[in-house]
């Protein structure tokens, strides 16, 4: 049976990038094929998962074995009612997923525990299978809840500290946030200096100055004055 491997990468706000958790995910699963969700603003579209569903569900109405890996849950989906939802959905349709950071909630773990718990012969067969499956789809659901809850706590958390390092550093009279004149860098550049980072090899990447210039799709001089930019941070 072929087998298919994607993993889905989302970031939802402008100052977040994508390659730390593209970068986890190859790190267990180099073959994956990525799709890349950048930011949308205040839109709740995704249409590269939208796409990806497609994918995955035409590929496993052919018989083929996929597999789609997440850094974590919460980038599945944006709430925890739509990542159950949508677990379940795949769940019943034999799609394995896997959440690098809450491997107890694969489908795999779900699917051992089936197998492994319930081994019954007879004509009442179908209806106990169904009845675990039912428990296991609780037990997901819970979990799935209590991960989207560790989800927002980090991030309430992270803003707390951030509030606090900001009130420290106003009052020992540092400055905070843009300097007054300085220029402003637009979502776009910050794309494009993010790409930059990821392939050049004067970064993080393995390209030539050319070869990145014709990937990103700038002129020379404005791919010359951003990478002089990132020296200097």
């Amino acid at each position: 049976m072929k087998k298919n491997i994607y993993g889905y990468a989302r970031v939802s706000t402008a100052k977040q990038t994508l390659s730390r958790q593209v970068d986890s995910i190859k790190r267990e699963f180099p073959e994956a094929v990525i799709f890349e969700e950048a930011y949308t603003g205040t839109t709740m579209a995704r249409p590269v998962w939208d796409k990806l569903i497609r994918r995955v569900k035409c590929e496993v109405s052919k018989g083929y074995d996929v597999t789609v890996v997440f850094d974590e849950v919460s980038r599945m989906s944006r709430t925890a009612a739509e990542g159950f939802e949508t677990y379940q959905e795949l769940y019943s349709l034999g799609v394995e997923l896997v959440f690098l950071k809450e491997r107890h909630i694969d489908t795999a773990v779900f699917k051992e525990a089936l197998e492994a718990k319930i081994k019954p012969t007879g004509t009442d067969i179908d209806c106990i299978l169904n009845g675990v499956n039912e428990y296991l789809m609780i037990l997901a659901k819970r979990q799935i809840e209590i991960a989207f809850d560790a989800a927002e706590k980090e991030v309430s958390m992270l803003h707390h500290r951030v509030s606090e390092g900001v009130k420290r550093a106003q009052a020992e009279g540092k400055q905070v946030g843009r300097v007054k004149g300085s220029k402003l860098i637009t979502k776009k550049e910050r794309e494009t200096i993010e790409l930059i980072r990821r392939y050049s090899k004067d970064f993080d990447g393995t390209l030539k100055d050319g070869e990145v210039i014709k990937l990103v799709g700038v002129s020379r001089n404005t791919f010359y004055k951003y990478k002089a930019r990132m020296k200097t941070v």
